[in-house]
């Protein structure tokens, strides 16, 4: 069973920057391509940032060149760090493993911007 935790959200003013991470554990398990997804209240969940395991990255076109994901292997972790925070990036910060077994979810980590 794969288990992923999120850590590192928290509530900053606007300008400020966040790291967040993803631990990622399970019996033998090795990392794949990774995502960030984020969920504002009343918002579908959208796809934030991904990672593959390569290293080649992509991103939403509203966070581009604000946040960055990274992956450290040897930790089985992926980080997003974002910088420049807006107030519209509030939202719960999800971590996401795609497998052709199963589409696994982090709990989330709330992420609060003010103005």
């Amino acid at each position: 069973q794969v288990q992923l935790v999120e850590s590192g959200g928290g509530s900053v003013q606007a300008g400020g920057s966040l790291r967040l991470s993803c631990a990622a554990s399970g019996n033998g398990f090795r990392i794949g391509a990774m995502n960030w997804f984020r969920q504002a209240p009343g918002k579908q969940r959208e796809l934030v940032a991904g990672i593959t395991t390569g290293g080649s990255t992509g991103y939403a076109g509203s966070v581009r060149g604000r946040f960055t994901i990274e992956r450290d292997n040897a930790k089985n972790t992926v980080y997003l760090q974002m910088n420049s925070l807006k107030p519209e990036d509030t939202a719960v910060y999800y971590c996401n493993l795609p497998t052709l077994k199963a589409n696994y979810w982090g709990q989330g980590t709330q992420v609060t911007v003010s103005s």
